[in-house]
Protein backbone atom coordinates (compact mmCIF):
# COMPACT_ATOMS: atom_id res chain seq x y z
CA UNK A 1 0.00 0.00 0.00
CA UNK A 2 1.46 3.35 -1.04
CA UNK A 3 1.90 6.00 1.67
CA UNK A 4 -0.54 8.90 1.49
CA UNK A 5 0.59 11.92 -0.45
CA UNK A 6 1.56 14.92 1.63
CA UNK A 7 1.08 18.41 0.30
CA UNK A 8 3.71 20.87 1.51
CA UNK A 9 2.24 23.89 3.24
CA UNK A 10 3.61 27.41 3.29
CA UNK A 11 5.11 28.62 6.50
CA UNK A 12 3.67 31.70 8.13
CA UNK A 13 6.82 33.64 7.26
CA UNK A 14 6.60 32.60 3.60
CA UNK A 15 2.96 33.64 3.38
CA UNK A 16 3.80 36.98 4.98
CA UNK A 17 6.62 37.61 2.49
CA UNK A 18 4.36 36.68 -0.44
CA UNK A 19 1.61 39.04 0.75
CA UNK A 20 4.14 41.82 1.30
CA UNK A 21 5.52 41.35 -2.22
CA UNK A 22 1.99 41.48 -3.63
CA UNK A 23 1.27 44.70 -1.74
CA UNK A 24 4.45 46.25 -3.12
CA UNK A 25 3.48 45.33 -6.68
CA UNK A 26 0.05 46.93 -6.30
CA UNK A 27 0.86 49.79 -3.91
CA UNK A 28 0.29 52.42 -6.60
CA UNK A 29 -3.34 51.43 -7.17
CA UNK A 30 -4.00 51.55 -3.43
CA UNK A 31 -2.49 55.03 -3.14
CA UNK A 32 -4.39 56.38 -6.13
CA UNK A 33 -7.59 54.90 -4.70
CA UNK A 34 -7.02 56.93 -1.53
CA UNK A 35 -6.65 60.14 -3.52
CA UNK A 36 -9.80 59.44 -5.53
CA UNK A 37 -11.81 58.88 -2.35
CA UNK A 38 -11.10 62.49 -1.38
CA UNK A 39 -13.82 63.44 -3.85
CA UNK A 40 -12.00 66.10 -5.84
CA UNK A 41 -10.49 65.97 -9.31
CA UNK A 42 -7.11 67.56 -8.57
CA UNK A 43 -4.96 66.32 -5.68
CA UNK A 44 -1.65 68.00 -4.80
CA UNK A 45 0.87 66.30 -2.54
CA UNK A 46 4.09 67.54 -0.96
CA UNK A 47 6.97 65.81 0.77
CA UNK A 48 10.59 66.58 1.54
CA UNK A 49 13.96 64.83 1.50
CA UNK A 50 17.03 65.59 3.59
CA UNK A 51 15.34 66.93 6.71
CA UNK A 52 17.50 64.81 9.00
CA UNK A 53 20.81 65.24 7.17
CA UNK A 54 24.00 66.80 8.49
CA UNK A 55 24.89 68.21 5.08
CA UNK A 56 23.25 69.29 1.89
CA UNK A 57 20.00 71.04 1.09
CA UNK A 58 16.50 70.29 2.20
CA UNK A 59 14.50 69.53 -0.94
CA UNK A 60 10.70 69.64 -1.05
CA UNK A 61 8.58 68.60 -4.01
CA UNK A 62 4.97 69.17 -4.94
CA UNK A 63 3.08 66.93 -7.38
CA UNK A 64 -0.41 67.48 -8.80
CA UNK A 65 -2.46 64.60 -10.21
CA UNK A 66 -5.70 64.82 -12.16
CA UNK A 67 -7.51 61.81 -10.71
CA UNK A 68 -10.13 61.83 -13.47
CA UNK A 69 -7.64 61.86 -16.34
CA UNK A 70 -5.42 58.98 -15.20
CA UNK A 71 -5.42 56.16 -17.73
CA UNK A 72 -5.19 52.44 -17.09
CA UNK A 73 -1.79 52.48 -18.76
CA UNK A 74 -0.53 55.21 -16.40
CA UNK A 75 -1.86 53.41 -13.33
CA UNK A 76 -0.16 50.23 -14.47
CA UNK A 77 3.12 52.07 -15.05
CA UNK A 78 2.96 53.54 -11.53
CA UNK A 79 1.88 50.31 -9.82
CA UNK A 80 5.05 50.38 -7.68
CA UNK A 81 4.53 53.96 -6.52
CA UNK A 82 5.13 54.17 -2.78
CA UNK A 83 7.09 55.98 -0.10
CA UNK A 84 10.57 56.57 -1.53
CA UNK A 85 12.13 54.94 1.54
CA UNK A 86 10.49 51.65 0.54
CA UNK A 87 12.42 51.53 -2.72
CA UNK A 88 15.99 51.08 -3.83
CA UNK A 89 17.88 53.78 -5.68
CA UNK A 90 17.28 51.91 -8.95
CA UNK A 91 13.50 51.69 -8.51
CA UNK A 92 13.28 55.37 -7.52
CA UNK A 93 15.14 56.32 -10.69
CA UNK A 94 12.67 54.23 -12.72
CA UNK A 95 9.66 55.85 -11.06
CA UNK A 96 10.96 59.41 -11.39
CA UNK A 97 10.34 59.88 -15.15
CA UNK A 98 6.99 58.08 -14.88
CA UNK A 99 5.84 60.58 -12.24
CA UNK A 100 7.11 63.48 -14.33
CA UNK A 101 5.13 62.29 -17.36
CA UNK A 102 1.92 61.47 -15.48
CA UNK A 103 1.65 64.48 -13.17
CA UNK A 104 -0.17 67.62 -14.29
CA UNK A 105 2.38 69.83 -12.51
CA UNK A 106 5.60 69.26 -10.54
CA UNK A 107 7.45 71.80 -8.41
CA UNK A 108 10.79 71.37 -6.64
CA UNK A 109 11.97 73.71 -3.87
CA UNK A 110 15.46 73.65 -2.37
CA UNK A 111 16.73 75.29 0.82
CA UNK A 112 20.49 75.42 1.42
CA UNK A 113 22.37 74.71 4.64
CA UNK A 114 22.87 78.41 5.40
CA UNK A 115 19.12 79.05 5.20
CA UNK A 116 18.49 76.13 7.54
CA UNK A 117 21.07 77.50 9.98
CA UNK A 118 19.54 80.97 9.86
CA UNK A 119 15.83 80.12 10.05
CA UNK A 120 15.86 76.76 11.83
CA UNK A 121 15.05 73.36 10.38
CA UNK A 122 11.35 73.16 11.24
CA UNK A 123 10.44 76.63 9.92
CA UNK A 124 12.49 76.01 6.79
CA UNK A 125 10.81 72.67 6.24
CA UNK A 126 7.26 74.04 6.57
CA UNK A 127 8.03 76.98 4.28
CA UNK A 128 9.51 74.68 1.64
CA UNK A 129 6.49 72.36 1.76
CA UNK A 130 4.15 75.35 1.45
CA UNK A 131 6.07 76.75 -1.53
CA UNK A 132 6.07 73.33 -3.20
CA UNK A 133 2.28 73.06 -2.81
CA UNK A 134 1.72 76.60 -4.03
CA UNK A 135 3.82 75.75 -7.08
CA UNK A 136 1.38 73.04 -8.21
CA UNK A 137 -2.00 73.92 -6.65
CA UNK A 138 -4.96 74.85 -8.86
CA UNK A 139 -8.43 76.18 -7.94
CA UNK A 140 -10.59 73.52 -6.33
CA UNK A 141 -7.73 71.17 -5.53
CA UNK A 142 -6.93 69.62 -2.19
CA UNK A 143 -3.37 69.97 -0.81
CA UNK A 144 -1.87 67.06 1.12
CA UNK A 145 1.37 67.02 3.09
CA UNK A 146 3.23 64.20 4.79
CA UNK A 147 2.77 64.53 8.54
CA UNK A 148 3.23 68.28 8.92
CA UNK A 149 0.31 70.70 8.73
CA UNK A 150 1.13 73.42 6.21
CA UNK A 151 -0.60 76.79 6.61
CA UNK A 152 -1.35 79.62 4.19
CA UNK A 153 -1.80 77.59 1.03
CA UNK A 154 -5.17 79.17 0.25
CA UNK A 155 -6.61 75.71 -0.46
CA UNK A 156 -8.16 72.85 1.47
CA UNK A 157 -5.07 71.44 3.16
CA UNK A 158 -4.65 68.22 5.14
CA UNK A 159 -1.70 66.64 6.91
CA UNK A 160 -1.69 62.87 6.38
CA UNK A 161 0.11 60.67 8.90
CA UNK A 162 2.49 58.40 6.95
CA UNK A 163 1.20 60.22 3.89
CA UNK A 164 3.98 59.00 1.61
CA UNK A 165 2.66 55.45 2.09
CA UNK A 166 -1.01 56.51 1.88
CA UNK A 167 -1.48 59.09 -0.89
CA UNK A 168 -0.26 58.76 -4.48
CA UNK A 169 0.36 62.51 -4.74
CA UNK A 170 2.50 62.55 -1.59
CA UNK A 171 4.35 59.37 -2.57
CA UNK A 172 5.11 60.87 -5.98
CA UNK A 173 6.41 64.02 -4.29
CA UNK A 174 8.55 61.81 -2.06
CA UNK A 175 10.10 60.16 -5.13
CA UNK A 176 10.76 63.49 -6.87
CA UNK A 177 12.30 65.10 -3.79
CA UNK A 178 14.51 62.11 -2.96
CA UNK A 179 15.79 61.54 -6.49
CA UNK A 180 16.45 65.25 -7.04
CA UNK A 181 18.36 65.60 -3.79
CA UNK A 182 20.39 62.40 -4.26
CA UNK A 183 21.44 63.52 -7.73
CA UNK A 184 22.56 66.86 -6.31
CA UNK A 185 24.60 65.20 -3.56
CA UNK A 186 26.31 62.91 -6.06
CA UNK A 187 27.37 65.97 -8.06
CA UNK A 188 28.44 67.71 -4.85
CA UNK A 189 30.75 64.78 -4.13
CA UNK A 190 32.83 65.78 -7.16
CA UNK A 191 33.11 69.39 -5.95
CA UNK A 192 33.79 68.48 -2.31
CA UNK A 193 35.82 65.25 -2.34
CA UNK A 194 36.66 63.47 0.89
CA UNK A 195 33.30 63.49 2.67
CA UNK A 196 31.89 60.77 0.38
CA UNK A 197 28.62 62.60 -0.21
CA UNK A 198 27.72 60.25 -3.05
CA UNK A 199 27.62 57.32 -0.63
CA UNK A 200 25.62 58.72 2.31
CA UNK A 201 24.08 61.83 0.62
CA UNK A 202 24.60 63.85 3.79
CA UNK A 203 23.07 61.56 6.39
CA UNK A 204 24.78 60.88 9.71
CA UNK A 205 26.51 57.59 8.99
CA UNK A 206 29.62 56.40 10.87
CA UNK A 207 31.69 57.08 7.74
CA UNK A 208 30.31 60.60 7.43
CA UNK A 209 30.99 61.39 11.10
CA UNK A 210 34.52 60.07 10.75
CA UNK A 211 35.08 62.26 7.68
CA UNK A 212 33.94 65.31 9.68
CA UNK A 213 36.32 64.44 12.50
CA UNK A 214 39.13 64.05 9.97
CA UNK A 215 38.44 66.93 7.57
CA UNK A 216 36.17 69.31 9.45
CA UNK A 217 33.07 70.63 7.73
CA UNK A 218 32.42 71.59 4.13
CA UNK A 219 30.32 74.51 2.82
CA UNK A 220 27.44 72.03 2.57
CA UNK A 221 27.33 71.17 6.27
CA UNK A 222 24.61 72.52 8.55
CA UNK A 223 26.32 74.09 11.54
CA UNK A 224 23.17 74.59 13.60
CA UNK A 225 22.80 70.90 14.38
CA UNK A 226 23.87 69.82 17.87
CA UNK A 227 25.30 66.56 16.63
CA UNK A 228 27.92 64.21 18.03
CA UNK A 229 29.44 64.39 14.57
CA UNK A 230 30.59 67.92 15.40
CA UNK A 231 32.14 67.15 18.75
CA UNK A 232 35.81 68.08 19.12
CA UNK A 233 35.51 70.47 16.20
CA UNK A 234 36.15 74.18 16.51
CA UNK A 235 33.04 75.64 14.87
Amino acid sequence: MEPPLTVPTESRATRARRKQATRRRTSGRRLFAFDRRLGVRFVAGADEAGRGCLAGPLVAAGVLFDTEALTTRELRALRLLNDSKQHTHEVREELFPLVMRTAVKVCVVSRCARTIDARGLHKTNLAALRDALLGVAVPGCICLSDGFAVADTGHDQRAIVEGDATSAAIAAASIVAKVTRDRYMRRADELHPGWEFAAHVGYSTPEHREAIRRLGVSPLHRLSFQSTAYQQLAL
